[in-house]
């Protein structure tokens, strides 16, 4: 089944469509019919991850779709993340495979560490989030420039076509680029016009890694989300723009990150905003537009991971 979508060259020379779909934050029991209607819309780059709790269920939305003859393995582009508890090197060929035993698949086209901090070390069973007897997420030991040479193995052997990383900063970058053999072909960011993310745009261009927009339209079911939290959506410049093209908002933020060149994974469960979502392919944004756009910057985070999981200060890409 043939499907609209514009596609980035990764440095390794894999192609990846430029739209997917995201998969945070959508509940058991809904996720497999939001991917089975996905895929039916025409998204083929699905964004995952183990700590999302919902992979098996992706699994048997694709494998439906797959007997059903809408699509093969081959069609399909499919993400997923290693999280923090299992940064120690011995462990990561161990869980990826059990990310790909609940997708239900082979191989992944990318895999992502998901975090650059690591918590304490654990195994499959073990909770993700490791608390101390004040609530405090417990830190670990563990190193991502030696989690980055045991994701290395992952491509060696077949098992993930792809590599990259997931909330990392310039410098957190260098440090892998100094050791890697398999360079990161990309890192996945809170990205849209209140956090544009220029500057590490800039420097992942320059390196030649793609970034993707995790929170795309402002993560507006973020269960950290704040009452005095803007609303990116209903802001009344973006709106005056989507009404300029005779489209919604969210498309409106969609298609910016398209004609930016950044991989973009907006999330619904809805099945209008889904395909409504992927209708982006008939319009353009005139440059004036997009520089507008660009004006929204202010450093602003829906995703305020570093207050909620009880971090210690740790360098989160900020700036850049």
């Amino acid at each position: 089944m043939a499907s609209s979508n514009q596609f980035v060259t990764f440095n390794n020379g894999e192609k990846y469509p430029i739209l997917g779909f995201g998969t945070w934050k959508s509940k058991p029991g809904e996720v497999e019919e939001a991917v089975k209607i996905a895929i039916d819309t025409g998204y083929r780059h699905f964004d995952c991850a183990m700590f999302y709790g919902n992979e098996k269920e992706i699994g048997d939305a694709i494998n439906q779709k797959i007997d059903e003859g809408v699509v093969v393995r081959e069609d399909l582009f499919i993400t997923s993340k290693l999280w923090n508890i299992f940064h120690q090197p011995d462990i990561v060929e161990t869980v990826l495979k059990k990310t790909l035993s609940d997708l239900q698949i082979e191989y992944l086209d990318l895999y992502l560490i998901h975090w650059p901090m690591a918590f304490k070390e654990g195994g499959l069973n073990d909770d993700f989030i490791p608390k101390d007897d004040n609530g405090a997420t417990i830190e670990g030991n563990g190193s991502y420039i030696d989690t980055w040479k045991a994701m290395e193995e992952l491509v060696e052997n077949g098992l993930t076509k792809s590599i990259g990383v997931s909330n990392f900063n310039k410098n957190q970058i260098l440090q892998i680029l100094d050791v890697a053999t398999v360079k990161p072909v990309n890192n996945q960011v809170e990205c849209h016009p209140y956090l544009t993310q220029k500057k590490l745009k800039e420097f992942c261009d320059e390196h030649d890694i793609i970034l993707t927009a995790y929170s795309p339209l402002g993560s507006p079911d973020n269960p950290w989300k704040k009452p005095e939290d803007p609303t990116i959506l209903e802001d009344p410049k973006i709106m005056e723009i989507a009404e300029k093209y005779n489209k919604t908002s969210a498309q409106i933020l969609i298609k910016y990150q398209i004609q930016r060149g950044i991989m973009v994974i907006p999330k619904s469960v809805t099945k209008s905003r889904i395909e409504s979502n992927f209708e982006v392919w008939d319009f353009e944004l005139e440059q004036e537009d997009i520089d507008q756009i660009d004006t929204f910057d202010c450093n602003g985070r829906f995703v305020h991971m570093k207050g909620n999981m009880h971090f210690k200060d740790y360098p989160f890409n900020d700036e850049y």
